[in-house]
């Protein structure tokens, strides 16, 4: 169903790094939620009036919230779909997190509402009717929600959109919520007791929940997260495929909406290379980044030494004490300044972001310690330095 959904309803659904193909995918799962949950809410809203159930009828008015976000969705996406300006040239993008951000709240706020609603019901229980056909009518729903669950969460994962990702756990949410339904319902048609307060109580919070969590998944990207692991190897492959790049590293990607991204790169080049030579490597892979990756990508070029053996050892060496040290540490831009009375090695070193002052402090004079014990003539100039790669993905 949902391939034939996109075969039918989205051009060229194959390229999916278009951008215009993208929105494409973002308008069809709103259009499809919009139905799914309406029909939903009118069915529902129905059962809840006849068996006077605060638990049905607050699954209802979460499924119209639902449509509500689909609504809301689906202005975002035209919205975000809109090129570049002169006031945003980097497109509007991020729209599309904040009209996420928006459904989130309403999301929290029916849940809410029904809190209050299933407290009153718990103090002041009303008198409840079981009708198998309801019971019937709500399981079609489980199934409806079940595949509109997978269904944004193929898109998702095939457009890689943070979004129908957080709305598929939304009606998997919706799933468990329904389902507790009915076991109230089956429960007061087989015992007599009614625990549709204490049920209605429990959706309320898993609703509420539900909202928590979107607004989670997209506030990361507005505030500013770190790049994920596989983006990182993603870019830093590409950059490293390409003669006279010998190593990379300070990888930070700025993210503008799904799909438009921004990221600077420090692209390592041997020092005996021509500069112009160099630089026209670096101006060819930035153009070939936005073609190929679709990323507007800026890089720094640092020159290294890939030749001299008294450097290359003595850069070894260092990276070796520090594995010893922290596999978790590393190093790059390595330089040696060689005298006689005394050897300076310059570089970087790269430590886990928990690490506090106190713990960068002694990893780095350990560390100086140790190498002074390989030759008392070095002397380290180390500048200490996070990662900007999520490492909790690792």
């Amino acid at each position: 169903m949902t391939d034939w959904l996109v075969k039918r309803f989205v051009k060229d659904y194959e390229e999916t790094g278009n951008n215009v193909v993208r929105t494409r995918y973002g308008m069809l799962a709103s259009v499809v939620g919009i139905f799914c949950n309406v029909l939903l809410f009118l069915i529902k809203i129905s059962i809840g009036f006849v068996l006077r159930s605060i638990s049905v009828m607050a699954d209802a008015f979460n499924n119209l919230s639902d449509a509500g976000s689909s609504i809301i969705s689906f202005v975002g996406v035209r919205i975000a779909s809109k090129p570049a300006d002169k006031d945003h040239p980097f497109g509007h993008g991020r729209i599309e997190y904040i009209s996420a951000l928006v459904v989130s709240f309403l999301v929290i706020e029916v849940g809410f509402t029904f809190l209050k609603d299933a407290i009153q019901k718990i103090m002041h229980p009303q008198e409840m009717h079981f009708q198998l056909i309801s019971v019937i009518i709500l399981l079609l729903s489980v199934g409806i929600k079940l595949w509109l669950g997978m269904f944004n969460k193929k898109l998702g994962k095939r457009i890689h959109s943070q979004v129908m990702l957080a709305t598929a756990a939304d009606s998997i949410g919706d799933v468990i919520t329904t389902s507790a339904t009915i076991l109230s319902l089956i429960v007061f048609g087989v015992t007599g007791i009614n625990i549709d307060g204490f049920v209605g109580l429990g959706v309320s919070l898993v609703v509420m929940w539900a909202g928590i969590s979107i607004a989670k998944d997209t506030l990361e990207p507005l505030i500013g997260e770190a790049v994920s692991p596989e983006v990182y190897v993603q870019i830093t492959k590409f950059v490293e495929q390409y003669d006279g790049i010998v190593g990379s590293h300070d990888l930070i990607v700025h993210n503008y909406g799904p799909g438009k991204s921004m990221a600077s790169i420090h692209a390592e080049v041997p020092n005996d290379t021509d500069i112009e030579a160099s630089h026209e490597v670096i101006d060819r892979i930035e153009r070939d980044a936005l073609k190929q990756l679709g990323i507007f990508l800026v890089i720094h070029m640092d020159p290294v030494e890939t030749k001299d053996e008294t450097v290359l050892a003595a850069r070894k060496m260092a990276e070796e004490v520090l594995q010893s040290l922290d596999v978790d540490a590393s190093i790059h831009d390595f330089r040696m300044v060689d005298g006689k009375d005394q050897i300076n090695l310059i570089f970087d070193m790269v430590v886990p972001h928990e690490y506090d002052q106190a713990k960068q402090r002694e990893l780095h004079d350990l560390f100086v310690r140790c190498i002074r014990e390989r030759d008392s003539r070095y002397q380290c100039v180390i500048t200490v330095e996070t990662s900007f790669i999520n490492e909790k993905e690792k």
